[in-house]
């Protein structure tokens, strides 16, 4: 075991799921519950972690320390009334306690190297940079999860999305579902729930088959659903934009990975857009959202009826 770690990234799950695994790795069920405490740098002063941390363990052999949110080590500005002591820390990362792991984790874009505490503390600690992952990473997170069919990975990320949290607890249903054999397209189709955005996407997917009456139909169980008229034209509005952006995007010679990039989207939202751009033009896809927008608007000042107007704006996209 380290004595020192880092973890910090943009991807709360996997952040988590890293410092999880090292308390799991250095202590037992029954150690846990008394040698590992956690403190906050927005509420706690840094000495006061290091001073646990240099206490020895009450049972057992080893302790942890958490400390969540130290930015200190970043260009970030903290609350005021919180003082650090940096030379403490300094002093600290020179000698750590043999018997304790401090776990530094920061939903941080990026430390600042050019502070020296943070130098010396990337230099000494264990570093896990957690970023989002690409689509081949995503798979790959997945696949090592569980066992599971190619065709049913897909579809597993088309109904549930690329939010890690939500995709492993579909993964935990999927697997008590399928026990020790591998898990199929029909096992997904049968498990995973879909979420709001994603029966969007299948409206987005009937409109761009020209199936108006299967959208339709997809278009009323969500109304008997109580899904809100205005929020599912928000939502129809931002998957039409994306399309948009995309084929425009795509027309001036980037590629998926860094469309991703500029958007600030997930990869594979790009690579789904993207099979959809290539079924309407540029017109349609204008004229598209200009109907959304005057939907929007009907819906907010009109006093037609709500499921009446969206209805009105998918049969005009028989036209």
């Amino acid at each position: 075991m380290e004595q020192l770690y880092v973890i910090y990234g943009t991807e709360h799950f996997l952040m988590k799921q890293a410092y999880e695994q090292i308390v799991r790795r250095a202590l037992s069920d029954e150690e846990r519950e008394w040698n590992v405490s956690t403190y906050d740098c927005e509420e706690t002063p840094i000495e006061v972690a290091l001073e646990d941390a240099e206490t020895l363990p009450f049972f057992g052999e080893r302790k942890i320390v958490i400390v969540k949110q130290p930015y200190f080590l970043t260009a970030e500005k903290g609350k005021e009334k919180v003082e650090h002591d940096m030379k403490r820390l300094e002093a600290y990362i020179e000698k750590p306690a043999p018997f304790s792991s401090i776990i530094f984790v920061g939903t941080y874009e990026k430390l600042d190297e050019r502070k020296k505490v943070t130098k010396a503390l990337l230099k000494k600690a264990h570093v896990i940079v957690a970023k989002p992952l690409n689509e081949k990473e995503l798979k790959q997170w997945v696949k090592g999860q569980c066992q599971i069919d190619d065709d049913a990975l897909d579809m597993l990320l088309t109904l549930a999305g690329t939010d890690l949290a939500t995709l492993a607890s579909e993964i935990e249903k999927l697997m008590l579902f399928a026990e020790h054999r591998s898990i199929t397209v029909n096992d997904v189709r049968l498990l995973v729930s879909r979420t709001l955005e994603q029966n969007v996407f299948t409206l987005v997917e009937q409109i761009a088959k020209r199936n108006v009456p299967a959208a339709l139909q997809t278009l009323q169980d969500l109304l008997r659903q109580n899904e809100e008229p205005i929020k599912l034209v928000a939502l129809l509005a931002s998957q039409f934009r994306l399309i948009y952006e995309v084929k425009e995007l795509m027309k001036t010679g980037y590629g998926q990975q860094q469309i991703a990039s500029m958007l600030g989207v997930h990869p594979f939202r790009v690579k789904v857009a993207a099979s959809y751009a290539s079924g309407f033009s540029e017109q349609q896809l204008m004229s598209i959202l200009y109907d959304l927008a005057e939907t929007d608007y009907a819906l907010k000042s009109s006093a037609m009826d709500k499921q009446l107007l969206l209805q009105l704006f998918f049969l005009k996209l028989q036209r």
